[in-house]
């Protein structure tokens, strides 16, 4: 406190300045911004992050626009057809920005972000892939120099997002390319194998055909009911209650029999009668 006033006046401790501190630390006082103590100061690295991601906006507005007039070029050729071909050219480096900034949106609110990393893989596949049919396909050079844009704007982008994503919580997340070359992969042996099925086929119809028929079956097989719940059919009631009878068989008492066991099964007569006989004719049989 100051003597000669009420007022609290500054402490010949603290540093004369818009927010700073004195702080205890185990080596001794040190000055500290009232930022971080509030814990909004920037963490170590931040600024080097932010920049970095910054010009990941300006290199890949650069790459992108060498990558759209190798599209134009190309579809421009197919459709004759300006304005089309301006739009359709920007098609899928504009869907690799709005992926982008998706997935940095979500990096910097600690969310996952596969699908949009795999997204923009597949963006930059299907805009080299449009470069390459504007390139010179029997001049390596000529299809360097097309597709090189999308494919590197894609690698830096996926690794600023993985960047963002460590710096902000810690975590790691698994490269999208990794999941674009499992993909790929996978429809490389299901293409394979479809297409070595489909030789055998022409050189084996029958057991391929068999064989196939066999495996689809064996791979969705119908659903059993339970054995709770199945209901025993008329002939195995009416069999029951005339294996039950006095007259079980007596060949001369069949007839009257089956005629009088009938409506306990909800059966006609005369197919009462046949179940009667046959199951008649399995006795006969066996003691014969």
């Amino acid at each position: 406190m100051n003597p000669h006033t009420t007022e609290p006046g500054p402490s010949p401790d603290l540093p004369r300045g818009p927010g700073l501190f004195a702080v205890d630390t185990p080596d001794g006082p040190r000055i500290t911004n009232v930022r971080r103590i509030a814990g909004t100061a920037r963490e170590p690295g931040s600024l080097l992050v932010g920049s970095s991601t910054a010009l990941l906006a300006l290199l890949d507005a650069g790459l992108f626009y060498v990558s759209w007039w190798g599209q134009y070029l190309f579809i421009f050729a197919a459709r004759h057809q300006d304005a089309p071909a301006m739009i359709e050219a920007g098609m899928f480096d504009t869907g690799q920005v709005i992926f982008t900034g998706l997935s940095l949106g979500l990096a910097r609110k600690g969310r996952p972000s596969k699908t949009e990393r795999f997204l923009i893989q597949l963006c930059a596949a299907a805009s080299a892939a449009m470069n390459y049919a504007a390139a010179d396909t029997a001049s390596a050079r000529s299809v360097i120099a097309f597709t090189a844009a999308p494919v590197f704007a894609a690698i830096v982008t996926d690794r600023v997002v993985s960047v963002v994503r460590r710096h902000a919580l810690g975590l790691d997340e698994p490269s999208a390319w990794k999941s674009l070359g499992r993909s790929l992969a996978t429809s490389a042996r299901a293409a394979a194998l479809v297409l070595l099925y489909g030789l055998r086929l022409c050189l084996a119809f029958r057991e391929t055909a068999a064989g196939l028929r066999q495996a689809v079956l064996n791979a969705a097989p119908l659903p059993q009911p339970p054995v709770d719940d199945v209901t025993p059919t008329k002939k195995a009631v009416l069999l029951a209650a005339y294996r039950a009878a006095p007259e079980y068989g007596l060949r001369s008492a069949a007839s009257q029999v089956a005629a009088r066991l009938a409506p306990l099964a909800d059966l006609q007569p005369g197919t009462a009668r046949s179940y009667v006989y046959a199951e008649l004719a399995r006795l006969e049989g066996e003691t014969a």
